[in-house]
């Protein structure tokens, strides 16, 4: 259960280098005409308490980019100070991010400027209580896996949640304003977090208004390559229907890709009430976000229909995070394969 002591820093279990916490918003603003490119927006921090740095990240993008460079815009600092004393309901950081908490869990204003062509603020509300994956009275797929006599819990299933709320604020980019009103998902975690991806997920939701929106964790298997559609099933995930939260308490998602990007996305999900959503993403910007030196995150901003309302709309972002230890060990497989079938066909 997330309490209001979660909004500020927890005393690290380990005196580990790696001991992490790590705030992340993420909004959108979707295109203004069916033709207009909509921008998705990323604003990360991960605090190293023991180490006494702060690895940030802000991006924004409106493009289908295989570089950070070649997005609208990307800033990412490895090394930036912990500001003293130390406060993670109210930091500024040297990058230019600013995160202020107005109520724990709730609210927070958060505002950025890289003091040349870039600012950015807005004020993200809550639409419902913080989701504790790791507790069972929220989580069924906890639960069941906490009845299991076997099961042993880990660092995945501890410090960590998900909340869907509505962001309001401005952007401003390179002289543009784009007004900022929309309903996204944000989440804090706090725990171990070693330098390098240790596992696939995918982390993805989908918003359709304040009343409805699904978020979902679920297993991801590249090693199959690029190019190559992948299933994977639902570890966690929530479905947010006029007010009331419903934990996931089984599904699949189906993924079609480009390279590792998702080009399009079905999702079935059941929550504990039975009901069953299907809903359908279609890829609209990519942007390959690595929240640190260790992690690369094929980001998709997905435009969403649902089976069950074919006029609904949605927006939400696609993050799927491979480490590139497995993508280096997966092209040099490749590449000596390839270089073997020449070496053979030579003779």
């Amino acid at each position: 259960m997330i309490t209001d002591a979660d909004a500020d820093f927890h005393e690290p279990t380990s005196d580990g280098q790696t001991w992490a916490e790590t705030n992340f918003f993420g909004c959108y603003v979707p295109g203004a005409t069916p033709d207009a490119a909509p921008i998705n927006i990323g604003v990360y921090a991960l605090f190293r308490p023991n180490a006494g740095v702060v690895i940030s990240t802000v991006h924004i993008n409106s493009r289908f980019v295989d570089q950070p460079w070649q997005g609208d815009f990307w800033d990412a600092q490895h090394h930036l100070a912990i500001p003293e004393p130390r406060n993670l309901r109210d930091y500024t950081l040297a990058n230019g991010l600013s995160v202020k908490t107005i109520e724990p869990n709730r609210v927070w204003d958060v505002a950025y400027s890289n003091g040349r062509n870039v600012d950015l603020h807005f004020r993200y509300t809550a639409l419902m209580p913080a989701y504790d994956i790791s507790d069972p009275a929220q989580d069924p797929i906890t639960a069941a896996q906490q009845a299991d006599t076997s099961f042993a819990w880990g660092a995945a299933y501890k410090g960590h949640f998900d909340q869907t709320g509505r962001f309001e604020g401005e952007l401003t980019l390179r002289g543009q304003k784009h007004a900022i009103d929309c309903v996204s998902t944000m989440d804090h975690s706090w725990g171990l977090r070693d330098e390098h991806q240790g596992h696939n997920m995918t982390w993805l939701h989908a918003h359709f208004s304040k009343d409805f929106a699904i978020h979902g964790i679920f297993d991801l298997d590249h090693s199959a390559g690029p190019d190559t559609p992948t299933e994977g099933a639902v570890t966690h995930g929530y479905v947010l229907d006029h007010g009331e939260v419903y934990g996931i308490r089984a599904g699949r998602n189906r993924v079609i890709r480009q390279g590792f990007y998702a080009k399009a996305l079905e999702i079935e999900v059941e929550d504990v009430r039975g009901k069953t959503h299907h809903l359908t993403g279609f890829g609209r910007t990519s942007f390959p976000w690595q929240a640190g030196p260790g992690t690369v995150g094929y980001n998709v901003l997905a435009e969403w229909r649902r089976r069950d309302d074919a006029d609904a709309r949605g927006w939400g972002e696609i993050q799927e995070f491979v480490g590139p230890q497995f993508l280096t060990d997966l092209y040099s497989a490749r590449a000596a394969a390839a270089a073997s079938a020449a070496v053979d066909g030579a003779h």
